[in-house]
């Protein structure tokens, strides 16, 4: 029998020729390390949000094969029909983030109220805000859709009250979104950058792909609805009009696939306060303040066009703002039409 030679079989594994594939759970330990977070808590926190993500992924493939795109007969606090497929990725994350035992408030675009954990042995030190199906009126169409949740942090963990909650989104420790379409891809940062993670269905894992993602400075598309633009504000007016005869209009109307293309891409996407919503549409907890820290942590900027969106302060879980979002020049120069 031929010797074997142990030295050239280690050298292989420790250089991981052919198989150093980062899976997120990797990464996210090695980011505790960074953040110093010796607890290890918000490690196991965004990992159940994986679980989450992977969880609601296969649903969504198996949503016209098991009829889950009917109307459950109610609506959710925003006054839209809920489906099926919303009420059951509502359950899934709140499923997830109660069990990991970190979490001691979620607030969800689907319920009215703050969910509290009042048991001790489940209750931790951080705050889920999280929108579990954004974009859920394109499911009937195929247009892919996501979850966005941001993450903070009590200030102090033995009297957490509701001044964790209303806050500004500088407070934010994490963020992410996981986009759900030809592919499923999750986007996060824990305060050291923006890095994108594409799930491989043949291992069930999250594998890094997109490492340090960095918005170019300026862009070559915008996106907007322009069915609004007869109730836009002077300034957006004269924004948009500026840039229809040089950038490309792109807009899919799923508030996920939109930024994360901007995010890969540059360019801008706008979904501004006007005269049918005059505080905007999106809700600032779950929607505006994770894109919006997301988008900074690229190197881009987001803005109302008044002030930078991380700087609101709501003043009830379920606020709304307008936004702009995207490459740092496209951004100033719509804030520059507002101060005009």
């Amino acid at each position: 029998m031929a010797e074997i030679d142990n030295e050239t079989v280690f050298e292989k594994i420790n250089t991981g020729v052919g198989t150093d594939l980062i899976t997120m759970t990797r990464w996210v330990l090695d980011q505790q390390r960074k953040v110093q977070d010796a607890s290890g808590d918000l490690t196991i926190l965004l990992t159940a949000i994986q679980f989450g993500c992977k969880f609601v992924a296969s649903k969504v493939k198996q949503a016209g094969l098991i009829n889950l795109l009917g109307l459950t007969g109610s609506s959710n606090v925003q006054g839209e029909d809920v489906k099926k497929l919303d009420v059951l990725a509502n359950d899934i994350f709140k499923n997830a983030l109660v069990a990991s035992g970190k979490c001691c408030f979620l607030v969800s675009e689907e319920d009215e109220r703050v969910m509290v954990i009042e048991d001790p042995s489940f209750r931790g030190k951080y705050i889920v805000t999280f929108d579990p199906l954004d974009g859920s009126s394109n499911i009937d169409c195929g247009v892919s859709i996501g979850t966005i949740f941001g993450i903070f942090k009590v200030h102090d963990d033995h009297a957490p009250g509701s001044k964790d909650i209303i806050r500004s989104g500088r407070d934010l420790v994490a963020a992410g979104y996981c986009m759900y379409g030809s592919y499923v891809e999750l986007i996060v940062s824990v305060g050291t950058g923006l890095h994108g993670f594409t799930l491989d269905p043949a291992i069930g894992e999250f594998i890094l792909t997109h490492p340090s993602i960095r918005i170019p400075s300026r862009g070559k598309i915008y996106s907007i609805n322009e069915g609004n633009y007869k109730y836009f504000d002077e300034p957006t007016k004269k924004y948009v009009d500026s840039v229809k005869t040089k950038y490309s209009a792109r807009y899919v109307g799923s508030m996920v696939a939109d930024v994360h293309r901007t995010v890969l891409y540059g360019g801008i996407f706008g979904y501004p306060a006007d005269s049918k919503s005059k505080n905007g549409k999106l809700r600032i907890l779950y929607e505006v303040f994770p894109m919006a820290y997301l988008v900074e942590q690229a190197g881009g900027r987001a803005s109302t066009g008044k002030q930078d969106a991380l700087d609101i302060t709501p003043r009830h879980i379920h606020d709304r703002s307008g936004v702009w979002l995207g490459s740092a020049d496209d951004v100033a120069d719509l804030e520059a039409f507002y101060r005009a």
